[in-house]
């Protein structure tokens, strides 16, 4: 007798948040780099350096100096588990990607004790 195979379901690595979280922060990188989805895919195209610039600035802006603890409650420690998201929403259809694109372009891009730490500023805007 023949059963079918059963499989288990896949289950995220990271937090759900972690995913949203990457997908908003293409979009702002896409608006302040004025890549619109719209254009030609090679003119549209936001590598994964650049995509973690917008991560830091999106993370920053919505998070503060929590930034970095918001990321770890997400199982996210450095810019490689980034590009680990990213590559989980690529398999799953949900993000696209060039023959270029590789893992490895997420790796080292910056430290977050330096990135959400450490380089961390209050910027005042003036009343007047």
């Amino acid at each position: 007798m023949n059963s079918p195979i059963q499989t288990a379901p896949v289950i995220p690595k990271f937090h759900q948040d972690g995913y949203r979280f990457i997908y908003e922060a293409l979009h702002h990188t896409q608006k302040k780099l004025d890549r619109s989805p719209d254009l030609p895919e090679e003119d549209a195209h936001i590598t994964g350096q650049e995509l973690m610039h917008g991560v830091r600035e999106l993370g920053i802006k919505r998070f503060g100096p929590l930034a970095k603890n918001v990321f770890a409650h997400w199982g996210v420690r450095s810019t490689a588990d980034f590009g680990r998201i990213v590559f989980d929403m690529i398999e799953r259809g949900e993000m696209r990607k060039t023959d270029r694109d590789q893992l490895s372009d997420f790796i080292d891009v910056y430290e977050f004790d330096d990135a959400f730490d450490r380089d961390y500023e209050i910027h005042f805007e003036d009343d007047e």
